[in-house]
């Protein structure tokens, strides 16, 4: 069962994707020109999310995958391209439209089911395979092993997602946030530790099957994230 403070953040989070920032955004996920510190932004996204991909199988026809806030769907274009079923999921109304609008013609077997709503509703169904990239980023250790426990419950291969890392550079990043307009600040992202993260998961029993198999920290500037993979044993 999900905590308070999971579902006080989700609504949250869901204010200021759905309206607080939408433009910014959209153009950060897309071609359009960004601002040097939007850019190492959108340069350690592109990054992230190529390592995340390079974690699934490179033939997925057939797998079932969920992409777990999957903003304006660029992982799940991929991921589809691969041969998998993807149902990709966001709380934001507004940014599934953008990923719906930008979904480009997919070639082969697989296919993508956008919808609005949150990553842990059970009614999504079983996965092979769950990533959540950067959509856990803003909840405390606490509420991330607890979803991350929920996804357990229906991922029958992996789950790979990120987390921000607890470092003195993610301190001075968050200062430095004041050079962003006010109204763009999403809601902060709350720093853990690796080692911290790990523990909490091996005393977690709903993931007892499942072991951290990678880990790996993109570090673009103003990007800062840690990736780990959990894997079903």
């Amino acid at each position: 069962m999900t905590s308070s403070t999971y579902s006080l953040r989700r609504g949250q989070l869901t204010t200021y994707f759905d309206r607080t920032a939408v433009e910014a955004w959209s153009r950060l996920t897309s071609d359009a020109p960004v601002s040097k510190i939007r850019a190492t932004v959108r340069a350690g996204r592109d990054a992230m999310r190529a390592n995340l991909l390079s974690w699934l199988p490179e033939d997925m026809t057939g797998k079932r995958l969920l992409d777990a806030g999957c903003g304006t769907g660029a992982l799940a274009v991929e991921a589809a391209r691969r041969g998998a079923e993807v149902v990709a999921i966001d709380v934001s109304p507004t940014l599934v439209g953008l990923a719906r609008e930008r979904l480009p013609e997919i070639a082969g077997p697989g296919s993508i089911d956008f919808r609005v709503g949150d990553m842990l509703d059970p009614w999504l169904g079983r996965f092979d395979h769950v990533v959540a990239m950067d959509s856990l980023i803003h909840y405390r250790s606490t509420d991330i092993v607890r979803a991350l426990a929920e996804l357990a419950l229906r991922t029958d291969g992996s789950i790979v997602f990120t987390v921000a890392p607890r470092t003195a550079l993610l301190t001075v990043m968050h200062a430095a946030g004041s050079f962003f307009p006010k109204s763009d600040r999403a809601p902060a992202i709350v720093p853990v530790t690796e080692g911290g993260l790990k523990r909490l998961i091996a005393k977690e029993s709903a993931l007892g099957r499942f072991s951290v198999e990678r880990t790996k920290r993109i570090n673009s500037f103003f990007y800062l994230s840690n990736a780990l993979e959990l894997r079903r044993s």
